[in-house]
């Protein structure tokens, strides 16, 4: 297990502790460092020089509504869930509504559409600014509760899951009204094991699970759920280095209904 991050001096690193250097001044890269027991032990060993998570007002800038090549399988899921009158959304992890911005350019949103961003306050909080400023109130809406998921038609988690503290199956547990569909897309996982890491997005780091992808997939099995589809996310890199198996994760999603 890695040992609390920390900054090197010695002008000969070794590799490993260039890699945790190159971590620590990281303000552009996508970067994975160690592995944890779990994930408040991740959180636990984050380092103290850097903010913790995406509750804070530079992580609500972050992203941008573009639609990127590996949006397209769950982008094709969420666009027949809405042609077949699924359209009440549920946007776990949603950041500031950016799939909602993106894939209104592509999919024809039905007055009836109804689509509820969850996520931190400070995200949430521009993300309020941002409807109102583009008069889609009406139709987008914010949350920092995941159990106002309850009843909703579709379950969409895109590259979110593997931040929550919390796993899908204890979500759905808290909710009185499962979802009818479970559209997730970019999630981290694993072939072998679950793998709890740190996740380092310029501005923050931020504790993170890859899941062990037949445990996610039989997870959502046992919640009731029936699997409608299955795919694998090629081209969009997570390595965690000097971790064994720590090049065997890659990002995934699937579909799936409520039996």
């Amino acid at each position: 297990m890695l040992s609390k991050l920390r900054p090197f001096s010695s002008p000969s690193l070794s590799p490993e502790d260039a890699y945790r250097q190159r971590f620590l001044d990281n303000t552009d890269e996508n970067l994975f460092m160690g592995s944890f027991e779990s994930f408040a032990d991740a959180e636990a060993n984050a380092p103290a020089s850097k903010a913790l998570g995406y509750d804070h007002a530079e992580a609500a800038g972050l992203y941008s509504p573009q639609i990127y090549f590996y949006d397209y399988p769950g982008l094709f899921w969420l666009g027949r869930s809405i042609d077949a009158g699924l359209t009440r959304v549920f946007d776990l992890g949603g950041h500031i509504g950016i799939k909602y911005y993106a894939f209104r350019r592509v999919l024809s949103y039905p007055d009836s559409l109804r689509w509820t961003v969850c996520d931190v306050p400070s995200v949430i909080e521009q993300g309020r600014a941002t409807a109102a400023q583009r008069e889609v109130s009406g139709q987008l809406a914010f949350t920092t509760d995941y159990r106002d998921a309850s009843g909703c038609d579709v379950l969409y988690a895109s590259g979110s899951l593997q931040y929550l503290p919390v796993r899908i199956d204890g979500i759905l547990s808290s909710l009185a009204a499962k979802p009818r569909r479970i559209v997730l897309n970019t999630t981290a996982v694993h072939p072998e094991r679950t793998l709890y890491t740190l996740n380092s997005i310029g501005v923050a780091v931020c504790p993170y699970r890859i899941e062990h992808h037949e445990g996610l997939l039989a997870t959502l099995t046992q919640a009731g759920y029936k699997r409608r589809d299955v795919w694998r996310n090629e081209g969009k890199p997570i390595e965690v280095p000097f971790v064994s198996g720590g090049d065997l994760p890659y990002y995934a999603g699937c579909c799936f209904d409520l039996a």
